[in-house]
């Protein structure tokens, strides 16, 4: 981008006043987002040809100096930026050349960025802007008048507002904020006018509701939040309003046929006890008509007993109940599925859900409660078959797609969660919002080269859209579209600095190093490609953007046990130490592999070649010791919904931090040709001794936890051998750089050692010498690579935990179906373990053949 800004300054040079060129030049200036040049350049514009939209490209061009600038953070800076801009608009006005909406929005933007209301309400309401500026969004004034404290006049403007749009939720709640604020301003003297800003607020509600033809949701929920409001600080809600349990039944009465109703229900109900939560779920599953030995007799009936129900879980109902009750409860969800799909789901689009697909959701919330109450797995292996069958009748539904999904990556089957995700089929930003699910729990899934894949695919959106949001930028300056310009430059800053975004990078690159087959000169060249500078953190740590949508995945987990907020905190907080691990350990690593092998362009002073090495491993130690005192804890596991634990606890316990801390000092010492190398060679080969036992013993537990229940804790165990793989591939790959370049050294270098080194004092180990201590490490390591091969050839296939037959008996769906679907269910699983295994093992013949060099 900046070659091309060098471009149209050589050609503006050459052809001083040429519109187009200089237009072109301010364009180039706006890529590379320096707002200085662009003043200038647009102020040239501007003298060359007087046209309105130069002018106000140079004073946005002074704005975002002031407010994205290198200056910015400095609030005299930002000060004296915003005035010069008003100041640069206020000419424009005296002189009348105001011409268009954007420019009267900009002028707007300007004042309110310097907190300067008043004027901001005075331009707004004035002659110019009606009649430059008549669409003004109402949002403005909402903005305006809350600043200002001009509340009565804000409350007059809703009303008038909602008298013509009844069903605007956002304008509801603008209005009851308003009368609250009026009662706040009102004299404590004037108990009157107090209770009259509530009681003109409850009667205007009661008029809408009365007066409306069509039932609308609007006024009845804000009746709700107004009768939440009153009773939060401590006001006769009751007095006024009436019953809240009686005022829910009627809104469940209303409108509790649709999907919505029960996400709107749930808004109110953490301001209510635990008892009177439990007795209002009571009432409103009698209020459904539907009992324990009845079935929905129409589609609305139907969808009300599901919302009844889903409240009943919100509200905590389901948590206490015995194993055979929820067993129970589990066999009626889907029998009530299986009824509503038969009586209201045929002939439905392939586009449509099925109406009695929330059942069977429900149904594998409660099975998931089951197993992780027993800590056995089978539960959900009967809740995974039923969403397969779900996903058969009703293709579409993402929603079944989404917990499946997150079912085969709970049991490490990595061959069903991708199977669900290209099911999903998500594409452009949801690759950034929604790729969490899959993305980042494949890395050591173990299953490297499907995994690369998947980041191809997610790496390829992020580049190719990268232009495109530099000229979704460029355009709102074509078109004078000031009023999008910080949302499409917020969008740009968000995408560049996605966390999916940098930790599919790194992974990548990790997955790159580690699936390396070739000989010594194809592996470095496909180092160099990968061009990682070990020297610079290119990762803008403070600025990494947390775009995950956490909302997609459905839930009606009970509300006083779910904290959304501070669970996405602490999940982007433990993502982003992982990443730090990821990224150190691959710069790390990088520079082991430059020591030896870097480009000789570098200008790198003498007796300096190591000092990026020494800083990079100081860092490493440092992280895992601020990481240890952090003290973070596994993600909670309470329901299904929950994101599943990061990879920080196995980075932690796995000796990665020793491994790599032992191996800089190995490559330290065979650099300088050190008297301890004999010593470090044996530590770094204890090492891998460590490590093969890791992968070992953790297949042997597998195996003899299959008996019992074999999926369980398979993510785990996968996750651990897949870990050791990584560690022995990354090192078999740096031991056969360093002994291809021992080689050539010894036989370049030993005659003229002979000669030089006379002198007294410890000699350094001779190149030779330290070829053969290389070509030791490597014998060793394919000892324990060979006995890593033969640990996973005896790897058993995860065995159910109970046999086909029973759990056919117990799915109790359409008998032509079970077999074949509980097969395929576990057909998937059988292959996933053998299409890992044969991975896994390629991976491991590479290492040793790359180790017997």
């Amino acid at each position: 981008m900046d070659k091309i800004v060098e471009l149209y300054q050589h050609a503006v040079k050459q052809n001083p006043g040429n519109e187009e060129l200089l237009a072109h030049l301010f364009i180039s200036h706006v890529r590379v987002e320096d707002y200085k040049a662009q003043q200038a350049v647009a102020l040239q514009l501007y003298k060359a040809q007087p046209k309105n939209a130069y002018y106000f490209w140079s004073v946005i061009s002074v704005v975002f100096q002031g407010i994205r600038g290198p200056e910015s953070a400095l609030p005299e800076k930002r000060k004296i930026y915003l005035g010069l801009a008003q100041r640069m608009v206020d000419k424009h006005i005296k002189e009348g050349k105001l011409e268009t909406e954007q420019e009267a929005f900009l002028y707007l933007h300007i004042l309110k960025l310097q907190n300067k209301y008043h004027e901001a309400w005075e331009f707004l309401t004035g002659e110019l802007c009606a009649k430059l500026y008549p669409g003004a969004p109402v949002s403005m004034k909402f903005e305006l008048l809350k600043e200002l404290g001009n509340w009565r006049e804000l409350n007059e403007l809703l009303q008038q507002l909602l008298d013509a749009d009844r069903d605007r939720w956002d304008y509801y709640k603008e209005y009851i904020q308003s009368s609250f604020e009026l009662l706040k301003l009102s004299s404590k003297g004037e108990e009157k006018g107090e209770k009259d800003s509530l009681a003109r607020c409850q009667e205007f509600l009661q008029g809408i509701i009365e007066s409306s033809e069509r039932k609308k949701r609007g006024p009845y929920l804000a009746r709700l939040e107004l009768h939440q409001r009153m009773r939060a600080d401590k006001l006769p809600a009751e007095q006024l309003i009436g019953d809240f349990d009686e005022m829910v039944i009627e809104y469940f009465n209303l409108f509790g046929d649709k999907s919505c109703c029960t996400h709107d229900i749930a808004l109110f109900l953490p301001s209510i006890s635990m008892k009177q939560r439990q007795a209002l779920a009571g009432k409103l599953l009698l209020e459904s008509g539907v009992s324990s030995t009845s079935l929905p007799q129409n589609k609305e009936q139907m969808q009300k007993h599901l919302c009844a129900l889903q409240i009943s879980r919100m509200c905590g109902s389901h948590m206490e109940l015995p194993v055979d009750h929820l067993i129970a409860f589990y066999t009626a969800l889907k029998l009530h599925y299986e009824h509503g799909r038969s009586s209201f789901g045929k002939k439905l689009l392939a586009t449509e859900m099925g109406p009695s697909d929330a059942y069977a959701l429900l149904a594998a919330n409660v099975m998931y409660d089951l197993s992780r109450r027993e800590h056995k797995s089978d539960h959900l292996f009967e809740a995974l078959c039923l969403l397969q069958y779900v996903l058969r009748n009703s293709t579409s539904n993402f929603h079944v797609k989404l917990l499946s999904l997150k079912i085969y990556h709970l049991f490490g089957c990595q061959v069903g969660a991708q199977e669900m995700y290209e099911y999903l089929d998500i594409k452009q930003i949801q690759l950034d919002s929604m790729g969490y699910v899959h993305c980042q729990l494949l890395p050591l899934g173990g299953r490297f080269s499907g995994t690369r894949a998947v980041y191809d695919a997610t790496l390829k959106f992020f580049t190719n859209s990268y232009k495109e949001r530099l000229e979704y930028i460029a355009l709102t300056y074509r078109f004078c579209t000031f009023s999008k310009m910080e949302e499409f430059m917020n969008f740009k800053e968000r995408l560049t600095n996605s966390l999916q975004y940098v930790a599919c990078s790194v992974e990548a690159q990790i997955c790159d190093l580690v699936s390396c087959y070739g000989n010594v000169m194809q592996n470095l060249t496909a180092y160099a490609a990968m061009s990682i500078e070990p020297a610079e953190d290119r990762i803008a740590w403070h600025e990494l953007s947390d775009n995950r949508d956490l909302d997609a995945i459905i839930r009606w987990d009970p509300l006083h046990q779910v904290n959304a907020a501070e669970e996405r905190k602490e999940s982007f907080d433990q993502e982003v130490e992982v990443l730090q691990v990821r990224s150190l350990m691959l710069r790390l690593f990088a520079s082991f592999i430059d020591l030896y092998h870097g480009t000789g362009a570098k200008d790198v002073p003498a007796g300096t070649e190591t000092a990026t090495l020494e800083l990079l491993r100081e860092s490493w130690t440092g992280l895992f010791q601020r990481l240890r005192l952090m003290n973070y804890k596994p993600l909670p596991q309470t329901f299904l919904v929950n994101l599943l634990p990061t990879r920080l606890r196995l980075l932690l316990d796995l000796p990665y931090e020793r491994f790599f801390d032992d191996l800089s000092q190995l490559v330290l010492d065979l650099q300088s040709g050190s008297g301890k190398l004999a010593e470090q060679c044996k530590r770094v080969g204890e090492n891998v001794i460590v490590v093969m036992d890791v992968c070992v013993k953790t297949i042997s537990e597998c195996n003899d936890g299959n008996g019992t229940d074999g999926l369980w804790n398979r993510r785990e165990q996968q996750q651990k051998v897949a870990a050791s793989l990584e560690i022995l591939s990354l090192y078999a790959f740096l031991l056969s750089v360093l002994n291809d370049k021992l080689q050539v050294s010894s036989k370049t270098k030993t005659k003229k050692r002979t000669a030089d080194n006379k002198e007294n004092g410890p000699q350094p180990i001779s190149e030779k010498e330290r070829g053969q201590m290389v070509h030791e490490l490597m014998r060793q390591l394919k000892h324990k690579l060979e006995a890593c091969d033969s640990a996973i050839r005896t790897w058993k296939a995860p065995v159910l935990p109970r046999d086909l037959s029973s759990f056919m008996s117990d799915m109790s769906l359409k008998p032509e179906v079970e077999a074949t679907l509980i097969g395929d269910v576990s057909a998937t699983f059988k292959d996933s373990h053998e299409l890992m295994v044969t991975e896994l093992r390629n991976l491991l013949k590479d290492k040793i053949r790359m180790a017997a060099k």
